[in-house]
């Protein structure tokens, strides 16, 4: 449960698609516009990523990785058709897309207008490839922890296009100097906001510090024994904490 978690928190604020490895770019910087075509074009980006991560593992770990066909038979054990990675992915996620494709159409005609030619750009969006790539890269080891990977990387991307579109709608009141007016200025908030994120990075790690262990300070304890003699003062001697912790291991 706790890799799960700081799988989700990771992949959101650390490993952000768009602040940590500047993918997805050309979308988050053309559809950034409106806060509504933002926050559909994230939510479809959000349906990709956590459909097409885990069929992309599934096709990486009895398909594409050395040694994974075994399951056919012994003779398949040497196979390695790993070379076929790029090719299987983009074409799991072309499909996915051109379904979310016939859905927005069907179901919200003014969002697909909206959208427009970016929403089929999805299939070539490099953000989605990356999520497959890193999965693949970093060796996702269950199908649970792939669909997490998925859906986190894209609610990442999510919150980067709408942070980016709710700015540039309150910016149009602002006085830019001209030069930086458009995507100057677009580009200067998403490095200071990619400089916002990176801070994140000591969230699981608690800074990197060792804790010092502290000696425990040595105090006079007083061992008497059961058939002292009358009159006989008990002995007296110096024995330390970590002597006695050291004695019961």
């Amino acid at each position: 449960m706790l890799e799960h978690i700081e799988l989700f928190f990771k992949s959101i604020f650390i490993d952000n698609m768009v602040f940590a490895v500047f993918l997805g770019m050309c979308s988050y910087l053309a559809v950034s516009k409106k806060v509504a075509t933002a926050v559909g074009l994230g939510a479809a980006v959000i349906f990709v990523l956590a459909v097409t991560v885990p069929l992309n593992w599934l096709l990486d770990k009895y398909l594409l990785q050395d040694g994974a066909l075994v399951w056919l038979g012994p003779e398949y054990a040497d196979y390695n058709l790993s070379f076929l990675s790029f090719i299987l992915f983009i074409a799991t996620i072309a499909t996915m897309v051109q379904l979310v494709e016939i859905v927005v159409e069907k179901f919200s005609p003014s969002l697909y207008n909206s959208l427009g030619i970016f929403l089929p750009l999805i299939a070539v969006n490099c953000a989605i490839l990356g999520g497959s790539l890193f999965m693949q890269s970093r060796e996702i080891e269950t199908l649970g922890l792939a669909l997490n990977y998925g859906i986190s990387s894209g609610i990442g991307w999510f919150l980067a296009i709408l942070a980016i579109a709710a700015i540039r709608e309150k910016i149009r009141y602002s006085n830019v100097p001209p030069p930086l007016r458009g995507l100057g200025i677009t580009f200067i908030i998403t490095g200071l906001m990619g400089i916002g994120f990176q801070s994140f990075g000591g969230m699981l790690t608690g800074g990197g510090e060792e804790a010092v262990e502290e000696e425990l300070p040595t105090t006079a304890i007083k061992a008497e024994t059961k058939d002292k003699k009358p009159g006989e003062k008990p002995d007296e001697k110096e024995v330390s904490y970590n002597n006695i912790l050291k004695d019961k291991e």
